[in-house]
């Protein structure tokens, strides 16, 4: 990767923090001001990456494996404990009020819009905040209008609104400015299906015709998958996974299964087939569920000994899920190389 189209270089990025231990016994409801019994906590551990202008990168791990403090660093709220950072050619916690102009942030369950102001009076405000002169706001605010579909809420006041709606409200709100690279936290958190496809889509376009870089943690791993062709995997502060989310699936999601309707209920079938190498996962009267590796031998080779049970009716071939892969990549817990 050429150093001159990185917009985000975290270097050996580390955040500890200093938390009380707590105590038990007779004195655990006490607080003494002298007490200096603390623990040190690593929420983020030795995280490199490096991420090009234009890419869409998902973030990812469990609860408390550094995700949320990784992007504090690069926004600049939270000063590292060691290594570096630049975001856009700028140090992001020396350089905080330039980059603020540079960078686009949605925290799923914060706003930064003023609840108790109409949406489009929030965005007003966003503008002078952000010294966006007039027809550039104008512009953006008819894109965000258009592909956000703002309309029938624009003059409602925000704690008035739906959490689908404040989200879109939000997103329209970090893009006014025009960042090159937006911070999502959890974009789609509590949404329903049309929120959240609404959402995914705008992003989608967003990346594709602006070319904005997006940095996007979440639990739903569907916006991974519909977003994302590059993921970064941490868990415990350390980086176990960067790489393309095919190159995930090919080292860790290696197991297919085959559903197989027979057009009657075949005999009592092994438990495996062809050597060991087809592993039966259940059998409900005529529909039989096969599980085999595609590194080992293909749907063909299997359909061909699924065949020579009993006459097929119809068959269909599932990849391993996502949220499979990505639990026996934690199981591993090898950080990247």
């Amino acid at each position: 990767m050429s150093g001159s189209d990185v917009i985000i270089n975290a270097e050996h990025l580390g955040k500890k923090f200093h938390v009380r231990k707590r105590r038990t016994g007779a004195f655990s409801a006490m607080r003494s001001l002298v007490d200096r019994d603390t623990t040190t906590v690593a929420a983020v551990d030795d995280v490199s990456f490096r991420i090009r202008q234009g890419e869409m990168i998902g973030y990812i791990g469990p609860n408390g494996a550094g995700k949320s403090t990784t992007i504090k660093m690069l926004t600049g709220i939270l000063v590292p404990s060691s290594g570096s950072a630049t975001v856009a050619g700028l140090v992001p916690w020396d350089n905080r009020k330039s980059l603020a102009q540079r960078i686009g942030v949605v925290f799923g369950q914060r706003t930064q819009l003023w609840w108790d102001l109409p949406l489009i009076e929030s965005l007003e405000l966003l503008r002078f905040m952000y010294r966006v002169p007039a027809d550039r706001f104008a512009g953006n605010l008819r894109m965000a209008r258009r592909l956000l579909d703002l309309d029938g809420f624009l003059h409602t006041p925000v704690r008035q609104l739906s959490l689908g709606q404040r989200m879109r409200g939000d997103l329209a709100a970090s893009l006014l400015h025009e960042p090159p690279i937006l911070y999502l936290d959890e974009p789609t958190i509590g949404l329903d299906i049309v929120a959240k496809t609404r959402i995914r889509e705008f992003l989608a376009d967003l990346n594709r015709t602006r070319g904005v870089t997006v940095l996007l943690t979440t639990h739903d791993l569907a916006d991974i998958e519909q977003l994302c062709e590059r993921i970064i995997v941490i868990d415990r502060g350390r980086v176990l996974f960067d790489d393309p989310l095919q190159e995930l699936r090919q080292r860790y999601g290696t197991e297919r299964r085959m559903t197989v309707d027979y057009e009657t209920a075949p005999d009592a079938i092994a438990s495996d087939l062809n050597g060991g190498n087809i592993r039966l996962v259940s059998q409900d009267g005529a529909r039989v569920q096969l599980a085999f590796d595609r590194t080992e031998l293909t749907a063909t080779r299997v359909l061909q000994v699924a065949g020579n049970l009993a006459p097929i009716r119809d068959v269909s071939i599932e990849e391993t899920a996502i949220e499979q892969i990505i639990t026996r990549l934690y199981a591993t817990g090898d950080a990247a190389s």
